[in-house]
């Protein structure tokens, strides 16, 4: 079975969603993962069948099998895959019902204090 490199989809005009990107792009060094900024390519929401804003909104990854993970999930598929972060893959799912609701305020709170801005 042949399975396509995972694909991060982050926004980059969020300061705080370009630090995380920028921490974890270092730590999955060497990892067959490929980070798409949707900020100076929104054209991939088209492309996605994803609302460009909810894009920008949220973290989402394509897994190697082909599924789009959205939020604390998609946290989780990008731990999976990082050694001294593996743990935390294991750790996360019994705690979805908690970490998903979170993920979305912050998320959102996030959103709403980076359009104010003006950073897109």
């Amino acid at each position: 079975m042949v399975t396509s490199p995972t694909t991060v989809y982050y926004n980059s005009a969020c300061p705080v969603c370009d630090a995380g990107i920028c921490f974890q792009k270092k730590q999955m060094h060497g990892c067959a993962v490929e980070f798409v900024d949707v900020h100076t390519h929104p054209e991939v929401a088209d492309q996605l069948g994803i609302d460009l804003e909810l894009l920008r909104e949220r973290l989402h990854v394509l897994d190697a099998a082909g599924h789009m993970q959205v939020g604390d999930r998609a946290f989780t598929t990008l731990w999976a895959q990082t050694r001294g972060q593996r743990w935390l893959a294991r750790l996360a799912p019994p705690f979805y019902w908690l970490t998903g609701p979170l993920y979305r305020v912050l998320a959102r709170l996030l959103y709403r204090w980076n359009r104010h801005r003006a950073n897109w």
